[in-house]
C-alpha cells in the first residue's frame, strides 16, 4: 500500500514517499544485516542498527525523528513516528496523512541470526489530490503479530510466523471505490541457501471470511458497476528459488548514496556492475491463489465455484525462459440468462486453462541495456536501441504457448493445446489442436433444439460441417489438427483450407506505361516525371 508524493521542504521525494511496504516490513531486514555474533544489547549495538538502516533509506529519516533505534530491555527497539510525516504532509496542497505510532523488536543470537517480533502494520489513512481528483486509502489490522529468525547469510527470514484477527481496507479515487475485509488469517515463511547462489524460500497463507467490493463509477457517463468478491477460505502459497536478496539489498543501497542525478552519472559504472550482479534476479518463482467456495456478484448475476485458483510461475532473467499461467475452477456455474436456454445443458462445469511462453530471452536483452545504457545522453539509450533488442528477441524464437486445457460438462470434454512462433518477424505461425470427447452428445442436443430455436439450427448446421474436417481417434474423441502458416495458409488435419496469400511485388520501378499512356504516368512520385495524382501499376 501507499501513496508517493513530492515533498518540496528540502527532502528529496524518493527518501519520503510514504510506503509502508517499502520502509517497514523491510526495516529490520536491512538493521540486522551484520550477524550478531554474541552480541551485546547495549547503545553502541542500537547505533550500529542506526547506520544500517541509514544505509539503505539516508540519514534524513532519522533526522526528522521518523524512525529511532533505542534498547529495550534486552532487544532493540524500532520505533517510528509519522507525526513528522504528518506535519510534513500538512504543508502539501490537500494531503493527509493519519498513521499510529508503530514498533518493531529485533535481538541478537548466538548463531549470528536475530530474532524478530512486532506488529503486522500500523493502522492509518491516507488523503491526497491526485491526477483525477481525490484519492484515498485507510487500512486497518486486528491482532496482527510478526515472529521470526532473520539471518543475515541469507539477507532473508529462515523462518516466520505471522497471524491476525482481521483486517480492513479501503481506497477510493475519482472512479472508483474498492472496500476489502478479512477474517482470522494466519502464514508462515522460511528460506534456506540456495544451490546455485541466492535463497531458496517458500510462504503459505490462509485467510477467512474474504470479501471484497469494487464500485466503479464513471462520473462522464453516469455508469456504475458494483461487483463483489467472496470466498471464506483464501489460501496463498508460493515458492522461489535463487532470489538474489543481497544483490537487491546492494542495489538499494546504491540508490540511497547516489540520490543526486550528478552522483548517479558519475558513478554508473558501478550502477551497471551491481545491475549485473543481481542477476537473473531470481531463477525460478511459483505461486498459486486459491478459493473455496469463490463467489462473483454482479449487475448479470452470480458466477461460483466450488473451488477456484489461479496459478502462476516465471523464471528470472534467463536466456531460454519461461513464463505460465493457470485458471482453475470445478462446480463452475454463470448467470444462465446469458446464453440460449437451449446451451444452458452445455455450459461448462470444470474449467482447466494454461498459458504461457517459452524460449524467452530477457537475459541478453537485460545485458545488452545495461551495457548500452548512458545515463550522461539524452535518451540514456538511442532511439534504434529499441529496434535492434527487439529483433534479438525473435531471433531466439520466442513462443506463446497454450498448454492443455479443458472445457468439461459431464461426459462432454473440449481440450485443445498449441503453440505461436514467430520466423517471419510479427507474422507468426500457429498450431492449434482441438479434440472433443461426447461430440456426437453436442450434436444430439443442438437438434434436438434446432426443431424450435433457429440460432440452434444454426449451431446444428456448423457443428455437422465442422465435423466433416475431423480425425477420429481410437479411444472416440475427435480432433482437429490446425496448422496457420506465417504466409497466410491454413491447413486442418493436413487438408488446405485456405492458401497462401498472394504475393504482392512491388515492380513499379520496372513496369513499362501502359499503352496509350502519357508519358510519366504509373510512376512512382519522386522518379522521373512526378506523376502526381495517378496510382502506382502493379
Amino acid at each position: 500500500m501507499g501513496f508517493p508524493y513530492q515533498c518540496r521542504n528540502g527532502f528529496d521525494a524518493m527518501e519520503l514517499r510514504i510506503d509502508m511496504k517499502r520502509v517497514l516490513p523491510f526495516a529490520l531486514l536491512v538493521a540486522c544485516s551484520a550477524p550478531a555474533f554474541g552480541q551485546t544489547v547495549d547503545s553502541e549495538g542500537a547505533k550500529q542498527l542506526s547506520d544500517n538502516l541509514a544505509h539503505y533509506f539516508g540519514n534524513k529519516l532519522f533526522d526528522i525523528g521518523f524512525v529511532k533505534v533505542s534498547v529495550d530491555g534486552g532487544a532493540y527497539k524500532l520505533a517510528f513516528d509519522f507525526k513528522p510525516l504528518v506535519e510534513l504532509a500538512g504543508k502539501q496542497d490537500g494531503m493527509k496523512l493519519d498513521f499510529t505510532p508503530y514498533a518493531l523488536s529485533t535481538k541478537p543470537r548466538g548463531d549470528g541470526s536475530w530474532d524478530v517480533s512486532g506488529n503486522l502494520a500500523p493502522e492509518g489513512s491516507v488523503e491526497l489530490k491526485g491526477p483525477q481528483g481525490p484519492q484515498s486509502l485507510k487500512m486497518s489490522v486486528k491482532g496482527g503479530r510478526f515472529i521470526g529468525v532473520y539471518d543475515p547469510e541469507l539477507a532473508a527470514f529462515a523462518s516466520g510466523s505471522s497471524s491476525l484477527d482481521g483486517m480492513s481496507m479501503t481506497s477510493q479515487d475519482a472512479m472508483q471505490r474498492t472496500e476489502v475485509s478479512t477474517g482470522a488469517g494466519s502464514a508462515t515463511v522460511s528460506a534456506v541457501k540456495g544451490a546455485n547462489g541466492g535463497v531458496d524460500f517458500s510462504m503459505a497463507q490462509t485467510i477467512a471470511d474474504f470479501n471484497e467490493t469494487v464500485v466503479a463509477d464513471n462520473p462522464t457517463n453516469g455508469q456504475k458497476l458494483l461487483l463483489t468478491f467472496k470466498s471464506p477460505t483464501l489460501s496463498v502459497d508460493a515458492k522461489g528459488k535463487g532470489l538474489r536478496t543481497k544483490p537487491l539489498l546492494d542495489l538499494l543501497a546504491f540508490a540511497v548514496s547516489n540520490e543526486d542525478e550528478a552522483k548517479v552519472k558519475a558513478n554508473q559504472a558501478e550502477l551497471k556492475s551491481r545491475l549485473l550482479s543481481a542477476l537473473p534476479l531470481w531463477e525460478r518463482i511459483d505461486g498459486a491463489y486459491s478459493f473455496k467456495d469463490f463467489m462473483i456478484g454482479s449487475p448479470v448475476g452470480n458466477f461460483s465455484a466450488a473451488n477456484a485458483s489461479v496459478v502462476f510461475g516465471t523464471d528470472g532473467i534467463a536466456r531460454n525462459g519461461t513464463i505460465n499461467y493457470g485458471i482453475k475452477a470445478t462446480g463452475f456455474s454463470m448467470p444462465q440468462n446469458l446464453v440460449p436456454a437451449w446451451s444452458v445443458a452445455l455450459l461448462p462445469t470444470d474449467i482447466d486453462l494454461n498459458f504461457g511462453g517459452a524460449n524467452i530471452d530477457l537475459d541478453t536483452m537485460a545485458r545488452k541495456a545495461i551495457e548500452a545504457f548512458d545515463l550522461n545522453k539524452s535518451p540514456a539509450l538511442s532511439p534504434a536501441f529499441g529496434d535492434e533488442l527487439k529483433a534479438g528477441f525473435l531471433a531466439n524464437g520466442p513462443k506463446v504457448v497454450i498448454g492443455r486445457s479443458t472445457v468439461r460438462n459431464g461426459s462432454v470434454e473440449v481440450a485443445l493445446e498449441g503453440d505461436m512462433t514467430f520466423p517471419a518477424g510479427d507474422k507468426p505461425d500457429a498450431n492449434l489442436t482441438v479434440d472433443v470427447a461426447g461430440y456426437d452428445k453436442i450434436v444430439a442436443s443442438l437438434q434436438e433444439a434446432a426443431k424450435t430455436d433457429p440460432q440452434a439450427s444454426q449451431a446444428f448446421t456448423g457443428a455437422l460441417a465442422i465435423k466433416g474436417f475431423a480425425k477420429t481417434l481410437p479411444d472416440g474423441r475427435v480432433e482437429w489438427v490446425i496448422n496457420a502458416k506465417h504466409d497466410g495458409s491454413v491447413t486442418v488435419n493436413g487438408a488446405m483450407l485456405k492458401g497462401p496469400d498472394p504475393v504482392v511485388e512491388d515492380n513499379s520501378d520496372s513496369a513499362a506505361p501502359e499503352e496509350g499512356a502519357a508519358p510519366g504516368e504509373n510512376m512512382n512520385p519522386g522518379e522521373g516525371n512526378s506523376g502526381a495524382g495517378v496510382e502506382p501499376q502493379p
